[in-house]
C-alpha cells in the first residue's frame, strides 16, 4: 500500500494510492496515518479493503508530510561509502546519529524555505524508515519485522549553521522546511530489499544525485538495531538513513549552493517523487 495524507496544513485527511494513481479518502476507516495505526494488524486491516469502493479524492490536493504525530525524526550521517569519498572523510565506526526537529518536518511538494542569513543551503535524497511497532533492543535479524514502511525524504541542510556556529549538526538541520516527507509511505510487503534501491535528486534539471542504498555503510536493519540498543523507537518514528554523493558541498571545483527559486526534483525508486521550489524568509 501507498499511504499518504493529503489536505492544508493542519487539516490533512488520510489516504492512500490506488494502482491507477488515484487518491482513495481512508478517514472512514482511520483518523489519520499515525504510529497508532501503522502496526501489523491495522495495516492488514487497509489491506483487505475493497480500494475501488473508497471514495476518490478529486484534484490535485496538496500532500502532507506522509506521517504525523511521530515522537522523534532521527537522522544518520556519513552512511554511504562514496558519499564519505566525496567529502573526504574516514568511514565511521558507528552510525553517527544527529535529530531533525519535528517542526523542520513539511510535505513532500511544499517550499523550502531557506531562513534568514542563508548561504549554504544544500540538498540530500534519503530512504526514510518508518517505524511500526515498538523496538527496544532489537536484534539485526529481526530489525525489518519493525518497519512499517519507507519513504522519501529531502534532508535539507545549510552546512555554514551545520559546521559554522559550534555544537551540533542539528543547528543546521532543523530549519523549519528542511525535512520534506513523502509523498507516501509505502509499507514494507513492497519494498522486499531497502538495500537495492535507486536514488536521483536534480536541481533546476540538472541531476545532481544518483546513487543507491547498497552502498550504505549501515543497513537499515544495523541501523534499527543500533539505535534501538540506545532508545526505545515509537510506531510513528522516522529514520532518514542518510544521503549517497552529489551533495552541493562536496562539488568540485567550488561548492554549489541553493538560490531563492531554484527547483528540486527528489525520488527513490518505487517511493515517490517530491518537487520543491526554494525561496527566502520574509
Amino acid at each position: 500500500m501507498k499511504l499518504l495524507r493529503y489536505g492544508e496544513v493542519g487539516s490533512e485527511k488520510p489516504g492512500l494510492m490506488d494502482g491507477d494513481g488515484v487518491i482513495r479518502d481512508l478517514s472512514a476507516h482511520v483518523d489519520d496515518i499515525t504510529g497508532a495505526m501503522l502496526g501489523d494488524a491495522s495495516l492488514d486491516k487497509l489491506r483487505a479493503l475493497d480500494t475501488a469502493s473508497l471514495p476518490a479524492v478529486e484534484g490535485n490536493p496538496r500532500l502532507g508530510a506522509c506521517v504525523a504525530g511521530f515522537s522523534k525524526f532521527m537522522c544518520i550521517g556519513l552512511n554511504y561509502s562514496d558519499h564519505a569519498a566525496e567529502s573526504g572523510l574516514a568511514v565511521p565506526d558507528h552510525p553517527i546519529l544527529f535529530m531533525k526537529a519535528n517542526s523542520a518536518i513539511v510535505g513532500p511538494n511544499d517550499d523550502v524555505v531557506m531562513p534568514r542569513g542563508s548561504t549554504h543551503t544544500d540538498w540530500e535524497v534519503e530512504l526514510g524508515v518508518v517505524i511500526g511497532k515498538e523496538a527496544k533492543y532489537v536484534s539485526e535479524a529481526d530489525a525489518l519485522d519493525y518497519v512499517a514502511g519507507y519513504c522519501v525524504c529531502n534532508d535539507v541542510s545549510e552546512r555554514h549553521f551545520q559546521t559554522q556556529l559550534s555544537g551540533n549538526w542539528t543547528k543546521g538541520k532543523s530549519c523549519d522546511t528542511f525535512g520534506p516527507t513523502g509523498p507516501w509511505l509505502v509499507t514494507r510487503d513492497e519494498v522486499p530489499d531497502p538495500q537495492s534501491l535507486g536514488m536521483w535528486l536534480d536541481v533546476n534539471g540538472t541531476r545532481m544525485q544518483t546513487g543507491s542504498t547498497a552502498t550504505m555503510i549501515f543497513t537499515v536493519a544495523q541501523i534499527i538495531a543500533h539505535l534501538s540498543g540506545l532508545m526505545t523507537l515509537h510506531p510513528g518514528d522516522v529514520i532518514s538513513t542518510g544521503t549517497p554523493p552529489g551533495v552541493g558541498m562536496g562539488m568540485k571545483p567550488e561548492p554549489v549552493y541553493l538560490n531563492s527559486d531554484d527547483k528540486m526534483d527528489v525520488w527513490i525508486e518505487g517511493l515517490g517523487q517530491q518537487t520543491q521550489m526554494v525561496r527566502e524568509d520574509a
